[in-house]
């Protein structure tokens, strides 16, 4: 009786660790967050590249595009500053447009906020500085699929963008003189494409029952923004709608 209770201690102990064992197998590690970066790399080479070309032209040194690249980091917030300051906008103008186009990281990192509550104050921190439009896709991509991703995955994964966007970008400031106008090649529209598959990636994680909702509230988007629009500027109707229609998102999902 004794060596079956024995046999049973055992037994159990060598499944718990064997459970513990394969859990830690499948955590995502920081070269986990490497390697899902890299499908993204194509689009931050682009548009690193374009915005490059576009400070230059902006009246930008490569030096400037460096700095803006490594303390800015925002492709969108990045283009419109090269375009404020070609067209002699004041300082002002400048640093209140930016941070309204960059309000919507707050929304970005409170959506992947609820998976990182066991991790300290700092390294939430360190995480939700470098999020970015593309790292949010991949990452809510793999919440949505419930995906074991960890604190160590997120940094693989942003810090991997983070480095190709600052290289991309100053690449793009270098060879800036060989394309006086971005536009002949396209560059311009590197952004758009780049949400536009963003867009994709996340419709492909929507369950098939959810994508009427999921309609109402692009057709919501598009309503609030058109109305604010007429009385607001583009950057704060965006960031209006946003927060509106994720808050009815939120309140009606079921």
């Amino acid at each position: 009786m004794n060596n079956e209770n024995i046999s049973i201690k055992v037994n159990l102990k060598l499944d718990v660790s064997n459970s513990k064992v394969q859990q830690a197998v499948n955590i995502y590690s920081f070269k986990d967050g490497i390697k899902d970066c890299v499908p993204t790399l194509l689009g931050y080479i682009s548009i690193g590249i374009a915005m490059g070309v576009v400070g230059i032209s902006s009246g930008l040194s490569v030096v400037h595009i460096f700095l803006l690249s490594t303390f800015v980091y925002a492709g969108a917030s990045q283009f419109i500053i090269c375009a404020m300051i070609a067209s002699a906008s004041p300082i002002s103008a400048i640093i209140m447009t930016t941070f309204i186009v960059n309000l919507r990281h707050l929304l970005l990192s409170s959506a992947l906020a609820p998976t990182f509550t066991k991790y300290s104050i700092w390294k939430n921190i360190g995480i939700g500085s470098l999020v970015t439009d593309e790292s949010f896709g991949v990452a809510i991509t793999k919440i949505a699929r419930k995906a074991p991703i960890t604190d160590a995955w997120m940094n693989g994964l942003n810090l991997t963008a983070y480095i190709v966007w600052i290289l991309s970008c100053t690449l793009g400031g270098i060879i800036g003189g060989w394309f006086p106008d971005p536009a002949t090649f396209g560059l311009d529209y590197a952004l758009t494409a780049m949400f536009i598959a963003l867009l994709i990636l996340q419709l492909q994680t929507i369950e098939p029952s959810k994508l009427r909702h999921y309609l109402f509230l692009i057709v919501l988007m598009i309503l609030f923004m058109s109305i604010f629009s007429t009385f607001l500027s583009s950057s704060l109707s965006v960031i209006l709608s946003t927060v509106i229609v994720a808050t009815i998102g939120v309140v009606t999902d079921k």
